[in-house]
């Protein structure tokens, strides 16, 4: 049986800031489907640069990266959409849309791989209602506050079940009860085939759970690997 492939692969990769500052150096790291990690580290360590080049929202940095096995170095705009496709992400910005409707924001992902609009409002609502707020779906955005905004980053980067899920501080204007929510939400996921990152200074998610942690300091990863995934199953 042949090795399964990483999708998701840095060798040696370096990256410094304008004024030759170092962030990350000499990054190797190997992440395969159906993984959880957390990306851990002070503040202003590096989590959100790197999930920003696992996203190829940074050209410039030297080693190699390949996501799905394809060189991000020197790939098309065309094809890196085609990646991004297969990708969810949440970061701090929630990036939505405020001239479209909660429920549209969530729906977008389909929309773009040509589900029909029955289908995609429907399967809209749904995760709306899971991460409640059902109530919210005819609104625009830009009138809520920053924790649904959260929620509804949330629900738009799962809802294409993607194969990589990238979350930079999820849970960060939730609270508590909203927070283990959500982080079912991704455990699920990761046991249906989804490499799932997610960055946080939450130590609580990541003492609880037992899955890798990938700790940023002085821009290099420390991985603290764990072998038996979650041990308190109290925490669902």
């Amino acid at each position: 049986m042949s090795k399964e492939e990483p999708i998701i692969s840095l060798e040696k990769v370096m990256l410094t800031y304008e004024d030759g500052a170092p962030v990350l150096r000499d990054i190797s790291l190997s992440l395969y489907r159906k993984s959880f990690h957390f990306l851990t580290g002070a503040s202003g360590a590096g989590k959100t640069t790197l999930m920003r080049l696992l996203y190829m929202g940074i050209k410039h940095f030297s080693g190699n990266i390949k996501i799905f096995g394809r060189d991000i170095s020197n790939i098309s705009p065309e094809d890196q959409c085609k990646l991004r496709r297969r990708m969810g992400v949440v970061f701090q910005d929630f990036n939505l849309l405020n001239h479209l409707t909660v429920l549209e924001n969530v729906a977008l992902p389909l929309k773009i791989m040509g589900e029909e609009k029955k289908r995609r409002e429907h399967q809209a609502k749904e995760i709306l209602e899971w991460v409640g707020l059902g109530n919210c779906v005819n609104v625009q955005p830009h009138i809520l506050s920053g924790g649904q905004k959260q929620r509804i980053a949330i629900a738009r980067a799962v809802i294409a079940q993607p194969d990589i899920l990238l979350a930079d501080e999820p849970t960060g204007n939730v609270d508590e009860k909203i927070a283990h929510k959500l982080m079912r939400l991704f455990y699920g996921m990761h046991k249906t085939g989804t490499c799932v990152i997610v960055a946080t200074h939450y130590r609580q998610f990541v003492d609880k759970f037992h899955y890798n942690e990938l700790h940023i300091s002085n821009g290099h990863i420390i991985d603290r690997n764990y072998e038996n995934g979650i041990q308190n199953n109290e925490f669902f």
